[in-house]
């Protein structure tokens, strides 16, 4: 059997999704399909709209044939570990290629980008520092290195976000060794980062996303959006939770490990640093949302994304000494089994002997300091439910097997 993966998020899947799934198949030629997909927190430092669950349900109906989790310490970093992370899982499950959705569409300058960058490191980095001095956020003075060395269009351009992500994975390809060929698709109609609608039937998630909390749960304005499976899944998730997440959700949470830590405590957290911390205790004093406590600390230097994975990592106790490893390794140790198809089925049975890495289907069976911080995401993630709800729902997550999906019948086994 022919595999492809995709690296992705789904928070929600809308239809551009589901156009990135039927292109890969009709580019490839694959006979199944792997999602590594982020947990309950994702890149941006957020939490997702709803559970891995129960988008892994929108993801085996919409096409997907396996769904694999992306652990927290890959899931929530910035784009070179993200990739690292989910290219070493792609790998271990013998894939044949990877097709990721980029602005610019085309694999060639990828790969020549990636060369080009190799060779000149060097002044790059140097480029990058001078950047930084002048108090660039990473991403802006990364931007601007580039920017420095070159402005031949035959380079891609690194100021959008999926040219960034594919860039990355096409880098982690090349150092990990690895086998997989990798593809690209042109994303169509929405850009990653639109608030707004601007299309009959495409839009980005982060659109989608702002209309939900905008109308309070209300699926009639993003309706056209998203496939009905999905609309389905999100009408389900909200019944029977009255909610979808959002930061605002946890503040009171963050508040509270905030205000119940000293400015030490506070250092030893992932992403804390050049002493931050002794703003961002003088800060929530007096910030009355989420919102409110970015808007206060956000500076030229601190994205509103870097400060958002910096709360996540107070939220969850996430140490630099846990992470400590990701930084050494660059790869997972594990491979979660979140779901899959018949198809999928087949495929892992066909290469189980194969895998170095255990493939976990239920937490409970499974040591790994990596899990623990999935175990810890996993917690923080519920702890806005009430009680008994919360400790079932806790219970479930190490207990539940995988999701099997009939593709014949269209129904779940969980």
């Amino acid at each position: 059997m022919k595999s492809v993966g995709v690296i992705v998020e789904y928070n929600p899947f809308h239809n551009g999704h589901k156009y990135h799934i039927d292109e890969t198949r009709k580019k490839t030629n694959a006979d199944c399909v792997v999602a590594i997909m982020s947990g309950n927190f994702l890149q941006r430092g957020e939490p997702a709209l709803v559970s891995k669950w129960s988008r892994t349900k929108m993801a085996l109906e919409a096409g997907i044939d396996i769904v694999i989790e992306l652990p927290y310490a890959f899931a929530t970093q910035k784009a070179e570990t993200f990739a690292n992370g989910a290219i070493s899982l792609l790998n271990a499950l013998h894939c044949d290629e990877v097709c990721f959705g980029s602005e610019h569409g085309t694999i060639n300058e990828f790969i020549m980008t990636v060369d080009f960058m190799k060779k000149h490191q060097e002044t790059f980095d140097k480029y990058l520092k001078e950047a930084i001095k002048e108090g660039n956020s990473y991403p802006k003075a990364a931007s601007l290195a580039y920017l420095s060395l070159s402005n031949d269009e035959k380079y891609l351009d690194l100021s959008k976000p999926n040219n960034i992500l594919g860039y990355h994975y096409v880098k982690a390809i090349i150092e990990q060794k690895s086998k997989l060929i990798a593809t690209t698709i042109k994303r169509t109609s929405a850009e990653y980062h639109d608030e707004v609608f601007t299309h009959t039937s495409i839009a980005s998630a982060t659109s989608i996303r702002k209309a939900l909390f905008s109308t309070k749960g209300n699926l009639d304005e993003i309706k056209n959006f998203l496939p009905e499976t999905t609309l389905s899944l999100l009408t389900a998730y909200y019944d029977e939770y009255k909610q979808f997440h959002q930061w605002e959700d946890y503040f009171g949470l963050f508040k509270y490990r905030l205000l119940t830590s000293n400015p030490a405590e506070l250092a030893l957290i992932y992403e804390v640093e050049e002493g931050i911390e002794n703003r961002l205790l003088s800060t929530i004093k007096v910030s009355t949302s989420f919102k409110d406590f970015i808007e206060r600390i956000k500076t030229k230097r601190y994205t509103w994304t870097r400060l958002q994975r910096l709360c996540l990592h107070v939220l969850t106790h996430t140490t630099k000494n846990e992470m400590l490893n990701i930084k050494e390794n660059k790869s997972a140790s594990y491979i979660r089994l979140l779901g899959m198809s018949q198809k999928g089925q087949k495929y892992l049975n066909l290469i189980k002997k194969k895998v170095d890495l255990p493939i976990i289907s239920k937490l409970s069976a499974h040591k790994d300091d990596l899990l623990h911080l999935d175990s810890k995401a996993t917690q923080a993630y519920l702890s806005i439910f009430p009680e008994p709800l919360r400790s079932k729902l806790l219970h479930d997550e190490y207990s539940t097997p995988p999701i099997r999906y009939n593709e014949k019948n269209n129904f779940f086994i969980q």
